[in-house]
């Protein structure tokens, strides 16, 4: 069992940077890969980032020149920094959580689902 709960979104002006976090409540932290993926009004969700518990990570090829994924396992926190923010950017961002050190990026094999923080990117 594991339960995800996102901060840190809100209303951001374009070229500003943010960092998101994961808050992971479970026992077992170490056994998942923790990641992010978003979803833009009237898009499909789609990969972001995703980082496993010996910090290998992987971010989507459009987005890694702008963001990086960490996770400090003494806080059972998994964090989204992101730069150099665009409109494009604006989605709800939801954290992500899947057995295993696989660095995934289908929504499908996902184990367990956070709210999602909204994040709006002003022109």
């Amino acid at each position: 069992q594991v339960q995800l709960v996102e901060s840190g979104g809100g209303l951001v002006q374009a070229g500003e940077s943010r960092r998101l976090s994961c808050e992971v409540s479970t026992d077992t932290f170490s056994k998942y890969s923790i990641g992010w993926f978003r979803q833009a009004p009237g898009k499909e969700r789609e990969f972001v980032a995703i980082i496993n518990w010996g910090g290998g990570n992987r971010v989507a090829d459009s987005l890694s020149r702008r963001f990086t994924i960490s996770r400090d396992n003494a806080k059972k926190t998994v964090y989204l920094e992101m730069s150099r923010l665009e409109p494009e950017d604006t989605a709800d961002y939801l954290c992500a959580a899947k057995s295993g050190p696989a660095l995934v990026s289908s929504t499908k094999v996902v184990d367990y689902w956070g709210s999602g923080t909204l994040v709006t990117v002003s022109s």
